[in-house]
């Protein structure tokens, strides 16, 4: 009906609601979270002349197809204020797009506190694994490195939480190898539930890759929940990993697609709980000193409230 009446697109009113809302709100800043948010946003953006700030996450920053739909990112990265990554990789990769200098900053994201409370007991053979079945997290890469490990400990287990589009293909790959008295899809599971598994487990296992299309991870926060907890991470130099998990010290990391690395790097922590404990608890140490929620949260409301 306003379309008729206004004889104005459905866009064009929904650009002036949203701007006669800033107004009557008193906006003075705006963190735009994801690129390409920023970017279909740009015309509300420049029509409010309010100051905003864009947070990139991961997709958003590494996804080629995704980059080129958004022009590169040209206008997004001239009319910012401050751009925020959450990975040196991601930093890097925003330079070369033609982010300034100056406007980019690092941020990593902190977990929530309640990880921090987790006391891993280690007691037993267990390692977990948390998050969507993507193709970056590369779940089946998981399944084939601990595949390798049962010949000397077949009582090993490994449990996985989550949901996603290779839910079904790892349960098919499960089910031909005979895995199923040693791996546990969990589906997706409750908070209270992925903290008792933190506590049982001795390892926490994410084999990230950077996909054929280019999509990375930023710095998976389920990788910090687990080494804020106390447990060791086991893991790939991929995106933000490395940059919070410090390999030999905090977790033990392999380069991308190698299984084989990262089946000796999971007997490690089996042949050797001492070692599980160790960089676990030097892992709790680093997350809460460099990396927690509120040193994220105050770094981000320092970048809104600077003119």
């Amino acid at each position: 009906m306003f379309t008729k009446v206004f004889r104005k697109g459905t866009k064009y009113l929904w650009t002036q609601n949203v701007l006669y809302s800033l107004k009557r709100n008193k906006i003075d800043s705006v963190l735009v979270e994801y690129g390409t948010h920023a970017y279909h946003l740009l015309p509300v953006l420049q029509a409010s002349k309010i100051p905003f700030v864009v947070h990139f996450h991961g997709y958003d920053a590494s996804v080629n197809s995704v980059i080129k739909s958004c022009d590169s990112y040209k206008k997004v990265f001239e009319l910012s204020r401050n751009v925020v990554a959450v990975s040196t990789v991601m930093c890097n990769r925003l330079l070369e797009l033609g982010c300034p200098k100056e406007k980019l900053i690092y941020n990593v994201y902190g977990p929530q506190i309640m990880f921090e409370n987790v006391t891993p007991n280690f007691n037993k053979k267990q390692f977990l694994a948390v998050g969507r079945f993507t193709d970056k997290k590369a779940p089946y890469y998981t399944i084939l490195a601990f595949k390798g490990v049962l010949g000397a400990h077949p009582d090993a287990k490994l449990v996985i939480g989550g949901n996603g589009e290779l839910f079904n293909a790892c349960a098919n790959l499960i089910k031909h190898f005979k895995l199923e008295k040693n791996i546990r899809l969990l589906g997706v599971i409750k908070p209270e539930e992925y903290i008792s598994l933190l506590e049982e487990s001795l390892g926490f296992v994410q084999h990230s890759i950077t996909t054929l299309r280019g999509d990375m991870e930023g710095t998976p926060l389920a990788v910090l929940e687990a080494s804020v907890a106390g447990l060791p991470v086991i893991s790939t130099f991929h995106a933000g990993i490395p940059d919070v998990i410090i390999h030999e010290k905090t977790g033990l990391l392999s380069e991308e697609h190698d299984v084989d690395a990262m089946r000796l790097n999971m007997l490690a922590l089996l042949n050797d709980v001492s070692l599980a404990n160790r960089l676990g608890a030097a892992g709790k140490i680093n997350i809460l000193e460099n990396f927690n929620l509120k040193k994220h949260l105050s770094k981000l409301d320092g970048i809104l409230k600077t003119h």
